[in-house]
């Protein structure tokens, strides 16, 4: 029964901060930026200094462990759920420094004014007014005596009344015996009870995800090292998005800059490439994948915990390789040839940019396959096809776009069983077969959604042929997609919104190409059979008006490679019979580039 897997309690404020401070409590958020605001931060003490209500804490036992002496040991409580509101206390009320998002040490000092009982954020205003006491920190934990600074507030404020101004300050000192809800959720819940629990209690509804719980697991352990590893994930993703913060955690973080993981990482200092920014998500999804081949996250909650799960036991040995295995997943995800060469392949499959792939979860297992490949020690070249194709299979059939956990979690135990080999042409049989090239992925091409997987698998095969844009002798649609190009209607839109059709008729993929500016400029909103007639005299004349192209075999060239139907050059299509055509087309041009890949 759920109800006897969890207590609900009132705590008193001082009593939550001695647990903290006796280790009782794990605050794996401690060491992890602090978005909250100042302004948050004083609301929070003006809420409890008022008797309202600030939500509950909630912490999930960490179950006790089997030692090797046979022994065990008393697991400790994670902070899962108030985080922030304990940092800000702890902040406030205690004088800790925090890190702001910035990955700056800071103190959040709150003022307050005890004839009109109000709180503020420290400024330099407030600061030189004599009726506020600039920092509530030094009176509530008792550094400063209360008949001290009843004494040094009265003197600088002779209008003050005394018995008033003790009395104020007296309920200030009080905020530590108020009182907060505490929820402690048992260790044998399972990953999704806790987050069921989690959000109907959250009145913001804040999602909770199991890799969250991960980061919680990870930073409670200090026997394994835990916080260096939650901030060696945390370091790596923020680099890989922020570069300039090499400079910033040199300065406030020397300890980690002597570990072997800060030198593993330093590479990011220089590097600007934003294909794949993961971040601590997709980093732990990757590496647990990848080194425990499992998918679900909360495996690793349990695995990290100490499971046993065959004997539903926990043990320190388990704990320790866990943690083992993950410490050596962390290096092979952030070294920086397993990153570089992994990036190179998905660029080799014509996926320049990051806006042509549109799921994380597709460069997640496909950066886990490479490793798995490495690690089996697979030939370079086996490694760059299988990623490649694996990669591009999963985009054209949407393989994590539902149950992602699910899927990682089979697919990489039948990889393990069968071969990558056998386990590929196994998907390809069952889910890439002829119906699919003729008719699903061909009814898929219907679609005014611009950023459809279909059509970036196409503009990849357009970038990995070097094919150039649509009546482009010279610029490529890589160029165009390495420099943020235009996409522009084969049939114009001035022209088909004129013919009465709608955004989602004339906005249709199939009417996409690359095409340069000063092209589509001169088309405007021509019909196209007018201006196909004149490029076709241009090639004939020579005379140049739609881009440099002047031989024919060039430009039914470049139709072919923008999957344009040649007809055209001929007869009037309709509309609707030139998107019938051109879907068909960039269908088997899609066919032919998966199966050269």
């Amino acid at each position: 029964m759920v109800s006897a897997k969890y207590s609900v309690n009132n705590q008193q404020l001082d009593i939550i901060f001695s647990w903290i401070k006796s280790k009782e409590i794990a605050i794996p958020e401690i060491q992890r930026p602090f978005v909250w605001s100042s302004t948050q931060v004083r609301d929070l003490i003006d809420s409890l200094y008022r008797g309202y209500p600030i939500g509950y804490l909630i912490t999930w036992k960490n179950p006790n462990i089997k030692l090797k002496n046979g022994r065990t040991s008393e697991g400790l409580k994670i902070l899962i759920d108030g985080q922030q509101r304990v940092t800000a206390l702890t902040s406030a009320i205690l004088g800790q420094e925090i890190l702001n998002k910035d990955y700056k040490k800071i103190k959040i000092k709150i003022a307050f004014n005890p004839v009109e009982e109000k709180f503020e954020v420290l400024n330099p205003a407030i600061f030189k007014d004599s009726s506020w006491i600039p920092d509530i920190s030094p009176i509530i934990k008792g550094d400063l005596r209360i008949t001290e600074a009843i004494r040094d507030y009265c003197k600088k404020n002779p209008s003050a009344n005394p018995k008033k101004v003790e009395d104020i300050l007296m309920n200030l000192m009080d905020i530590q015996k108020k009182q907060i809800g505490f929820i402690e959720l048992g260790h044998d819940l399972d990953i999704e009870t806790v987050t069921e629990i989690f959000v109907r209690i959250n009145s913001k509804g804040v999602e909770l995800s199991q890799a969250d719980f991960v980061m919680s697991k990870i930073a409670s352990n200090e026997e394994c090292e835990g916080s260096l590893l939650r901030k060696a994930i945390d370091y790596f993703c923020h680099l890989a998005i922020t570069p300039e913060f090499y400079r910033v955690l040199q300065k406030r973080d020397e300890d980690f800059v002597k570990t072997d993981f800060f030198k593993k990482m330093s590479w990011l200092k220089n590097e600007n490439d934003d294909l794949y920014d993961p971040d601590y998500k997709d980093l732990i999804r990757v590496v647990f994948t990848h080194k425990f081949n499992r998918g679900r996250l909360s495996d690793l909650v349990s695995l990290l915990s100490g499971r046993n799960f065959e004997l539903r036991t926990f043990e320190e040995e388990i704990v320790r390789e866990s943690f083992n295995n993950l410490k050596q997943g962390i290096f092979d995800f952030i070294n920086e040839t397993n990153f570089k060469r992994f990036l190179m392949i998905i660029n080799s499959a014509g996926f320049v940019d990051k806006n042509l792939v549109r799921s994380q979860n597709v460069l997640n297992f496909a950066y886990s396959l490479y490793l798995k490949l490495k690690e089996k020690n697979y030939g370079s070249k086996d490694i760059e096809r299988y990623v490649r194709r694996w990669f591009v299979m999963s985009i054209l059939t949407g393989r994590y776009s539902g149950s992602s956990e699910s899927k990682f979690d089979f697919d990489i135990k039948r990889i393990n069983e069968k071969g990558i080999e056998n386990f590929i042409k196994e998907i390809e049989e069952a889910e890439l077969s002829d119906a699919f090239w003729e008719a699903s992925l061909v009814q898929s091409l219907n679609t005014s959604v611009a950023s459809s997987p279909y059509f970036n698998v196409f503009l990849a095969s357009q970038v990995k042929r070097n094919d150039k844009g649509f009546l482009s002798r010279d610029l490529t649609v890589r160029d165009m997609v390495n420099h943020r190009g235009d996409i522009h209607h084969v049939f114009p839109k001035d022209f088909l919104k004129k013919q009465g059709l709608r955004r989602g008729e004339y906005n249709q993929i199939a009417n996409y190409c690359y095409l340069q500016q000063e092209i589509n400029i001169s088309i405007g909103n021509k019909n196209p059979i007018e201006y196909f007639k004149e490029v076709l005299a241009q090639v004939s004349k020579g005379e140049k008006k739609y881009g440099n192209i002047i031989n024919k075999e060039e430009l039914l060239n470049n139709f072919k490679q923008n999957c344009i139907p040649e007809e055209m050059l001929e007869k009037e299509l309709s509309y609707e019979e030139f998107l019938e055509e051109r879907r068909k087309l960039i269908s088997e041009k899609i066919r032919e580039y998966y199966f050269s890949l």
